[in-house]
């Protein structure tokens, strides 16, 4: 049940962070830190916040903005131009990419309880052959 606890606990403070650092959202959708800046000119719709010093923070919001052209540039394998057009032309892109994230997510929680499961599991077997040495 303690563990339990601390999974949820994870999860919660996972989602209190509001910006995130651009190398951050670089290690999180597996892209250099260059291909964010390049696509906040070529999609007009990435517009991360910026401290004085220009330092730029993004949001979930942005975040999921930026996982939509990794999606369409990556797996999609369109260009950039090809983006564009479909992004202009087509809104049931965004319907597609929201059901693939919404899967991730899913895939990454069923991920995260597995491992917790195990290590419980783990916890609970080594008790067990302590128990029978003891005797």
């Amino acid at each position: 049940m303690q563990q339990n606890l601390e999974v949820m606990a994870l999860n919660l403070n996972k989602n209190l962070k509001l910006y995130y650092s651009i190398s951050e959202v670089a290690a999180l959708l597996n892209v250099n830190e260059s291909a964010i800046r390049f696509w906040e000119k070529d999609f007009p719709f990435i517009i991360p916040s910026k401290s004085k010093k220009g330092t730029r923070y993004y949001t979930k919001r942005e975040i999921k903005k930026i996982r939509l052209v990794v999606y369409l540039l990556k797996e999609r394998k369109l260009t950039i131009d090809g983006a564009k057009k479909l992004l202009k032309d087509d809104k049931k892109i965004d319907k597609t990419h929201a059901i693939v994230m919404t899967l991730e997510h899913i895939r990454d929680e069923i991920a995260s309880l597995r491992a917790a499961f195990d290590k419980h599991l783990n916890i609970e077997t080594s008790n067990e052959k302590n128990a029978e040495e003891d005797v």
